[in-house]
């Protein structure tokens, strides 16, 4: 009886908005597919029809909104990169370059920033930001090396840059140039005091490749683990990372 008492007031409202329910499920499954949420929510927006596909949309395409600010900074961005361009015709000074290879790269485009920051570094640069950026793009086009002598310069200038996150990055270096006793210092180190998952990561998939699976798959666990505690807007910003730890435990064999 009690089905029956809500299958009228149902039909109604799915006779109301259809075909409404399919344009909201098809815009929910590309929002699914470019975001790549919990996968239970594929079934809620494919068996719940309209109303899954607006469940969907307003818990976890809505906050995406945010993100139009984004949009409106990379506006900004471009006009800055324009405007710096024509600067620099008159004054090629490394501080413009900088700045520009920074536009660039915030913009992706990490082989016209790298370009920037080898016009702005200098025998007297005294600070590491640049360095470190190119190193950023040299890690984007894996030219390892050129990243592990930039990211070796960071460290001078100081070892807890960025949130432990560049000494991370150079024992990845290391670990893909083949120095695995350097990467298994360095990660130890970052590992004191960072919790950074792309450093888990990282750090699981080398443990992988020297074969210690069990203990890779302890870290890459670490970072799942994560989701329990978490808010919202953090597991968001987190989720490359759960898929490539997950990833990565469906490729270890089972313990």
């Amino acid at each position: 009886m009690l089905l029956l008492y809500f299958a009228k007031p149902m039909g109604f409202l799915y006779s109301l908005l259809f075909p409404w329910n399919l344009v909201l499920q098809a815009i929910a499954i590309v929002h699914f597919i470019r975001r790549r949420p919990d996968n239970y929510w594929l079934w809620i927006i494919l068996i719940g029809g309209a109303i899954g596909a607006l469940a969907y949309l307003f818990i976890e395409a809505a906050p995406d909104l945010t993100l139009l600010g984004g949009t409106v900074r990379g506006f900004s961005r471009r006009k800055r990169i324009r405007e710096l361009q024509f600067v620099i015709m008159d004054n090629p000074s490394p501080g413009n370059f900088e700045e520009l290879g920074d536009l660039f790269f915030d913009e992706k485009q990490y082989v016209r920033a790298r370009e920037c920051f080898d016009k702005a570094i200098s025998s007297r640069t005294d600070h590491a930001d640049p360095f470190y950026r190119r190193a950023l793009c040299a890690m984007e086009a894996e030219n390892y090396d050129s990243a592990f002598a930039d990211l070796q310069r960071v460290l001078t200038f100081d070892r807890r840059y960025d949130y432990q996150r560049a000494i991370g990055l150079l024992a990845h270096c290391c670990a893909k140039l083949g120095r695995p006793e350097a990467a298994d210092k360095l990660f130890a180190e970052a590992r004191a005091t960072s919790t950074l998952s792309e450093t888990q990561c990282n750090y699981a998939a080398f443990l992988a490749s020297q074969g210690k699976s069990a203990e890779a798959r302890q870290i890459a666990q670490q970072v799942l683990n994560k989701k329990a505690t978490l808010p919202h807007y953090l597991k968001r910003r987190e989720r490359p990372w759960f898929r490539r730890a997950q990833s990565l435990l469906k490729q270890l064999p089972a313990s």
